[in-house]
C-alpha cells in the first residue's frame, strides 16, 4: 500500500462537527450502536475530563471528487462519528445557556451538523438506534456543566486518516482492524484497569500486572468466561452464556480517587486502606506478614490494582480447588474428607470417569457444578462441605439426567430457574445452602450417564 496518500491529522470534536463534506457511503453497515455503547462513550469522556486531551479513536475517510466537490466518505469511524454528532446536537438543545456564552461555538451551525445534515438516513435499524440513543443522550447531557462541555468540544480528539484511493482506504481499514488477533474482553479489562492506576508509579503498575502477564490468553479467557463472569452474573440473577466485549462492565467498579463517596463504598474503602496501611507498616519488614484484601467473588469490583490482585487470587484458588483431583494435599478439598466420606469420594471419582464426561453438554453441566462449588468455598471455605458438596452435585447433574442434549442455554436456564448461586450470595450461614430445595427425578433421560444415575439412587434422589 502506498503511504504518500496517508495524511494523519488530529482533529477536535469541534472540527468534526464543522466538516461539511463528510458523508456515509451506501456500502456502510447500519448504525448499530445501542444505549450501552452510548453510555460507555459518555462515561469515558466524563472519567477523563481532567486530561489535557482525550483520544476517542480513528476516523478513516476516502476522499473523492464529485462534480467538482470534494467529498470525504467514512470508511471507519461511522458509529462513533454519528454518536458524537448526536451528543453535540443534544448539548446545543439542552445546554443552550452555556453554548451561547462561547464565542468560538458560534461558528457551529448545530441545526446542520456535518453528518446529521449531509446524510439521509433510511435504514430502519439506523433510524431506531438514532432515536433511541438520542433520547438517552439528552438524559445524560442535561447534567453536563460548562467544564465538561468545553472538554467535549475542545479536548476530545480523533485521529483522521485521509486516503485518496478507495482500494487503499479499504486496505488500510482491514490492516487496522485485522492486524493480529482481535482484542479479547480480558485485554480490554487490562487496559481499563491500568488507566485507573494513573496515580500509581510505573513500578506499581508493573508489579500489579506481573501475574497477569505470566498467564497465556487461553488461561485468562477460561478464568473469566467459565468462572468469574458466570458466578458473578448468576449470583445476581443475570444470564451468563457468553463473555464478550459487551460484558466487560461486569468487571468495572469503583475508584477511590474519584470524587464519588457514596455510603456503600465505605466498606470497601476501609478494607482497601486498612490493607494498604497494614502492608506498608515497618513491622511487616520484620515479620514478613502480608494481609490480602478480603475478596469475595460477587463483591463490587475495586478498579486498578485491586482488580489485578483479585484475578490472581481467584486463579490461584480455582487451581487449588481443581475438583478433578481425587487426592492432593495441596488442594482445598481436604484429603481427610475424601478418606472419611465414601459418598464424597465416589462423586469425585464418578465425575472424573463416567462415560459421557467429555461431551460438550456434559462440560456445561460440569461448569455448573464447579462454579457453585467455587462460589460456596469462596464464602464459607470448608464449613459443612460434605453435605453441601452432595447438594451441589445433585443440583447440577439433575440437568444432565433430565435432558437428552444439554446446550449452553440449558446450562444458563438451569442456573437461573433454580438459582443456588443467589442462595449462596444471600446466605449468612452454610445451613441456608444446605437447606436449598432440590426435587427428585423420575428417570434418566440421557445416555452414557449410568454411573451418575446410580449415585442419584444411592443418595435417594430418584422417585
Amino acid at each position: 500500500m502506498s503511504t504518500n496518500t496517508i495524511q494523519p491529522k488530529i482533529i477536535k470534536i469541534k472540527d468534526l462537527l464543522l466538516k461539511r463534506n463528510l458523508t456515509i457511503p451506501s456500502y456502510q453497515r447500519p448504525y448499530k450502536w445501542t444505549i450501552k455503547n452510548v453510555n460507555q462513550l459518555i462515561d469515558d469522556i466524563i472519567i477523563h475530563q481532567e486530561k489535557s486531551a482525550y483520544r476517542l479513536g480513528t476516523l478513516v475517510v476516502h476522499q473523492e471528487d464529485k462534480n467538482g466537490l470534494e467529498i470525504q466518505n467514512i470508511v471507519d469511524g461511522q458509529q462513533r462519528s454519528i454518536t458524537l454528532s448526536l451528543i453535540a446536537f443534544a448539548i446545543n438543545q439542552n445546554c443552550r445557556d452555556i453554548i451561547l456564552k462561547h464565542e468560538e461555538y458560534k461558528s457551529i451551525d448545530f441545526n446542520s451538523l456535518g453528518l446529521l445534515s449531509n446524510v439521509e438516513f433510511q435504514n430502519e435499524i439506523t433510524l431506531y438506534n438514532i432515536q433511541n440513543n438520542y433520547n438517552e443522550i439528552v438524559r445524560r447531557v442535561r447534567a453536563f456543566d460548562k467544564k465538561l462541555i468545553e472538554f467535549f468540544f475542545e479536548k476530545c480528539e480523533l485521529v483522521q486518516i485521509v486516503l485518496n484511493d478507495i482500494s487503499e482506504a479499504f486496505q488500510f481499514f482491514d490492516s487496522q482492524n485485522s492486524r493480529g488477533k482481535d482484542l479479547e474482553p480480558h485485554d480490554l479489562l487490562k487496559a481499563f484497569h491500568l488507566r485507573e492506576m494513573k496515580n500509581e508509579t510505573e513500578a506499581e503498575k508493573i508489579k500489579s500486572v506481573t501475574h497477569w502477564e505470566s498467564l497465556d490468553g487461553k488461561e485468562l479467557a477460561t478464568l473469566f468466561e467459565n468462572y468469574l463472569f458466570r458466578i458473578r452474573n448468576w449470583s445476581k440473577g443475570y444470564s451468563a452464556r457468553y463473555f464478550t466485549k459487551n460484558e466487560v462492565d461486569v468487571f468495572k467498579g469503583i475508584s477511590f480517587d474519584s470524587k464519588d463517596n457514596y455510603p456503600y463504598m465505605q466498606l470497601y474503602r476501609i478494607g482497601h486502606y486498612f490493607t494498604e496501611k497494614y502492608n506498608s507498616d515497618y513491622q511487616r519488614n520484620i515479620d514478613l506478614q502480608q494481609a490480602n484484601f478480603p475478596f469475595q467473588i460477587d463483591q463490587v469490583i475495586i478498579n486498578g490494582k485491586r482488580f489485578f490482585e483479585m484475578v490472581a487470587h481467584y486463579k490461584y484458588m480455582i487451581d487449588k480447588i481443581n475438583l478433578n483431583k481425587v487426592t492432593n494435599d495441596d488442594k482445598i478439598l481436604e484429603k481427610t474428607i475424601l478418606e472419611q466420606n465414601t459418598i464424597y469420594k465416589n462423586i469425585i471419582q464418578t465425575l472424573s470417569t463416567y462415560e459421557g464426561r467429555n461431551r460438550t453438554g456434559d462440560g456445561y453441566v460440569r461448569t455448573l457444578f464447579d462454579c457453585a462449588m467455587i462460589h460456596y468455598l469462596d464464602k464459607f471455605e470448608e464449613k459443612n462441605l460434605e453435605m453441601v458438596f452432595e447438594k451441589i452435585f445433585i443440583w447440577a447433574y439433575s440437568l444432565r439426567l433430565q435432558l437428552q442434549a444439554v446446550q449452553i442455554a440449558s446450562m444458563d436456564n438451569h442456573a437461573l430457574q433454580n438459582n443456588i448461586f443467589k442462595t449462596i450470595n444471600q446466605a449468612l450461614h452454610p445451613s441456608e445452602v444446605m437447606n436449598f430445595s432440590i426435587n427428585s427425578i423420575d428417570k434418566n433421560n440421557s445416555t452414557k450417564t449410568e454411573a451418575i444415575f446410580d449415585l442419584f439412587k444411592t443418595l435417594h434422589y430418584v422417585r
